[in-house]
């Protein structure tokens, strides 16, 4: 299909590796073969018509118009062929990419050279003695959630990895002719299959669907991932690491909110909520049990040679006793092989943990640990590499994921707990939404019952404006258990402008709750709190949403000085630049002085999830970036020199601040703007895409503000229209209203957090296509709005350009500059099949039969256009 004329293409074709081109030119080569098999030659002919007709139109050759008299004179039948074809042809090219990557990770890791951005440049930077220091406090929590921002079916996912594991296959050195001869044919069938697979959802997703796929992240990278980045560290601070105890400890703690969070959601019910933990606790049970039997099958150390100690013996004597026919098997099966028996023993008993036999199962990961160290200080007598290797894997394991693998977190509407409150009180009948919460808050309570506190304590109150908000879940959790009310941290998450200015004195209004000052007795006074980027930056704006959070993050850390409060930031960033997203380390060491002290927790949401966790080798490396941004961070000397900058260009910070939201309030604000947007974006269908199984936005009908939408459908559907406009909108406006752009080209020098935002706004601005965006805006029949957008684009880019010193937006990003260049041609074709439907949709009055035909190459495109594009929500 799309092999030939990449040596035609832009200077960023010319920089394209070897191996990433060869990669690339299979795949594509081998997907036009399927395309001609299936559809006929006609059908690979008309989408090498439109390749090389979007390719011309890049260089000045074929106006817009003739690419849309183009498309409009195919059956709608074949648009959507088409719409297939280059949807297809991006999830390969997605794939070629992250193989190229893993290889240049892979070729990054050579010995006697410390990797940028790792464990092991931390500890060379800071110091052995002071990253120890920081290991006593060290934490990342990411949380993951089931935002809807993943446009692929799970269907689509495993069939890409299917491709992905033939073409490693077909890469591997050394193989013979006969062997890659197979090896192709294999890529070829599971691209065949690929082609053939719906690209779009027939049925909504359930919370538990969502749950599910989360869970394959779990069994295919975070299980296995884990204890790999432990050993890096572990490494980085003795080269002996799995010959003595090791000095890393573990410091990943996962969370989730999938099958919790029930903010706008009511699928997700109590329910589901205590299906989510028991699914989540098989999962882990089973991946422990698997390590713990693969260990001791392994460990066939002889008495003779391995001696266990006199505890050991002890414990052996006692599991006889108490389990005769087991224990009696396994001695065997593993005559004079102590340590072996003792493995696999342990193993049953996680099995029996799993399926509930209460005689023989662990009460908690806690006598699971005391069962594994008790081998492993055995062992260490004797044969310290036995003690230290795999078998500390397993124990890290354990410490990370415990008996229900991640804290499983609620979160509920500030109004639902008022209503349900107000009908507590009145002491009537409830209705079933109240009954609900206290449903849920019993189902906590069982939880920690099962699993402990750790697996469900937390309790997030969106758009908390009082401590009262903070307040009604204790008081609901009394009248739903009384004395027996579980253990709660309720963490207020603060969303808007007015409520992150508001949060100090928020927390103070909490201190005066009886329960919180119990828990921070218990605890060590530990509080967290959340902080929302998503919906901050849909109403302020990604400038001035940015400068604030930072604020309240200062004014936040303060509070908690002051009040000699351990105050711990959740980050609600999305995957989107629109949404407080971007590259995850590069915005830990952005955040506030004092702020991260070693403790880094972020939601890590849709799509973000799979492009993290899809691959062992990846996963590892974003673990390693942000932790090693968060020991940085947490260095005095790093804190001093951002506290510096912030204080030098505070002032300038508020004049882009100001400046930028009321640049964006203008727009976004404006009498018929809500209304607009919805004719110049696919806001309504995207809806229909059954992303997820929350509700795209708030009540019914259009909507009539953009407090009715959710951030995420509104970052979507601008990405879908080219635009982009929630990464990059008043930002111009705000860099323009600054005294001297002297200061400004300072501050990105100096300042993490002002280089961070325009970097992140270049990234956007990148992605953005002015002639094919000015295509969208013309539907709405806004020639004001479409102009101010446009102007502010052109404002944003130039300002932009001349405060980085850039001559071409991405100019010192190589690799996101040559994706972005190399997609654009194919993104632009599936934008014009997307104009085509959607001009059809908006301005004609088609048949039923024809606007569902229409509404089928529409959602083909938005697929096919995130996948080209790399993000959604």
């Amino acid at each position: 299909m799309i092999d030939q004329g990449f040596e035609r293409r832009s200077a960023a074709v010319t920089e394209m590796p070897d191996e990433l081109r060869h990669d690339v030119r299979l795949l594509g080569k081998l997907l036009g073969q399927v395309l001609a098999e299936q559809g006929g030659e006609d059908l690979l002919a008309d989408v090498e018509r439109l390749r090389k007709a979007v390719i011309a139109a890049r260089r000045g050759e074929v106006s817009a118009d003739e690419i849309t008299a183009m498309v409009a004179g195919w059956e709608i039948e074949r648009a959507v062929e088409v719409a297939r074809a280059f949807t297809c042809y991006f999830h390969l090219a997605n794939l070629a990419e992250e193989h190229y990557r893993i290889r240049t990770l892979r070729e990054r890791d050579t010995e006697g050279r410390v990797q940028r951005e790792s464990l092991a440049q931390a500890v060379h930077e800071l110091g052995h003695e002071r990253v120890t220091e920081l290991l006593a406090g060290l934490e990342l929590h990411p949380v993951l959630t089931a935002h809807p921002t993943e446009a692929r079916r799970r269907a689509v996912v495993t069939a890409i990895q299917r491709v992905s594991h033939q073409l490693t296959e077909y890469n591997t050195p050394g193989r013979g002719a006969t062997e890659r001869a197979e090896s192709r044919r294999r890529l070829l069938e599971e691209i065949d299959l690929l082609w053939r697979t719906a690209q779009l959802r027939s049925t909504k997703l359930d919370p538990l669907d969502e749950v599910r796929t989360a869970m394959a992240a779990f069994d295919e990278t975070l299980f296995r991932m884990v204890p790999q980045v432990y050993r890096a560290l572990d490494a980085a601070l003795d080269p002996a690491t799995g010959t003595r105890p090791p000095q890393a400890r573990p410091f990943i703690r996962y969370g989730s909110w999938i099958g919790g969070d029930r903010d706008g959601n009511p699928y997700v019910t109590a329910k589901v909520t205590r299906e989510t933990i028991q699914i989540q606790s098989d999962h882990v049970l089973a991946a422990l049990e698997t390590a713990c039997a693969r260990i001791g099958r392994t460990l066939t150390a002889s008495a003779q040679f391995t001696p266990c100690s006199p505890e050991l013996k002890r414990a052996l004597a006692a599991a006889v006793a108490a389990h005769p026919e087991i224990v009696s098997e396994l001695a065997t099966r593993s005559p004079r092989e102590p340590h072996r028996q003792w493995l696999l023993f342990v193993a049953a008993r996680i099995a029996a943990t799993q399926r509930r036999h209460l005689d023989l199962a662990y009460r908690s990961p806690a006598d699971l640990l005391a069962d594994l160290r008790l081998v492993q200080d055995s062992l260490a007598a004797s044969t310290p590499r036995q003690a230290y290797g795999e078998l500390q894997h397993l124990i890290w394991q354990v410490e990370t994921f415990g008996f229900h693998l991640a804290e499983l977190e609620v979160r509920q509407h500030s109004q639902v707990h008022a209503s349900a409150l107000e009908e507590v009180r009145a002491g009537g009948e409830l209705s079933e939404r109240t009954e609900e919460v206290l449903a849920t808050i019993r189902v906590i309570s069982w939880i920690q019952e099962r699993f402990g506190v750790t697996a469900c304590s937390r309790y997030v109150v969106s758009f908390t404006r009082s401590a009262d908000d903070v307040a009604a879940v204790y008081e609901l959790a009394r009248h739903a258990l009384g004395d027996r009310a579980p253990v709660l941290d309720v963490v207020p998450l603060f969303e808007s402008g007015e409520d992150l200015a508001n949060s100090p004195g928020v927390l103070s209004g909490m201190l005066e709750i009886p329960e919180l000052r119990r828990r921070l007795d218990d605890n060590g006074r530990r509080m967290e709190i959340m902080l929302g980027y998503s919906d901050s930056a849909k109403e302020l704006g990604p400038a001035a949403a940015t400068l604030r959070l930072y604020e309240a993050q200062e004014a936040l850390t303060a509070w908690a000085a002051e009040h000699d409060v351990k105050l711990r930031m959740f980050h609600g960033r999305g995957g989107a630049l629109g949404r407080g997203g971007g590259p995850a380390n590069r915005a830990v060491l952005a955040q506030a002085p004092g702020s991260v002290a070693g403790r880094f927790k972020v939601t890590e949401q849709g799509e973000v999830i799979f492009a993290r966790y899809g691959h062992i080798a990846i996963a590892r490396r974003h673990l390693e970036q942000v932790t090693n941004a968060v020991l940085l961070a947490s260095s005095p000397t790093v804190s001093a020199t951002t506290s510096a900058a912030a204080e030098r260009f505070r002032g300038l910070a508020e004049q882009v601040a100001v400046a930028s939201e009321e640049a964006y309030r203008a727009l976004t604000e404006a009498p018929g703007f809500p209304e607009w947007f919805g004719l110049v974006s696919p806001l309504e269908e995207i809806g229909t895409l059954r992303l997820g199984s929350r509700p795209a936005r708030r009540g019914l009908g259009a909507p009539r503000s953009l407090d009715d939408l959710r951030a995420i459908p509104w970052v979507f559907a601008w990405a879908q229209t080219r635009v982009n406009l929630p990464g990059w909108y008043g930002l111009g406006s705000g860099l323009a209203a600054a005294d001297s752009l002297d200061e400004l080209r300072a501050a990105y020098a100096e300042w993490p957090l002002f280089n961070a935002l325009l970097d992140n706004a270049e990234m956007s601005l990148a992605k953005t296509d002015r002639s094919i965006a000015k295509r969208y805006l013309a539907l709405g029949g806004r020639e004001d709005f479409a102009r101010q957008v446009l102007e502010e684009y052109d404002r944003t880019r130039d300002l932009v350009l001349r405060v980085t010193g850039h001559a071409r937006l991405l100019e010192n990003r190589k690799v996101l500059s040559r994706a972005v260049q190399l997609r654009d041609p194919y993104v632009d074709a599936l934008s014009h099949l997307q104009l085509r439907a959607l001009r059809a949709l908006r301005t004609e009055n088609p048949s039923e039969r024809e606007r569902e035909r229409l509404s089928t190459l529409l959602l083909l495109s938005v697929n096919g256009v995130a996948a080209g594009l790399q993000n959604t929500g």
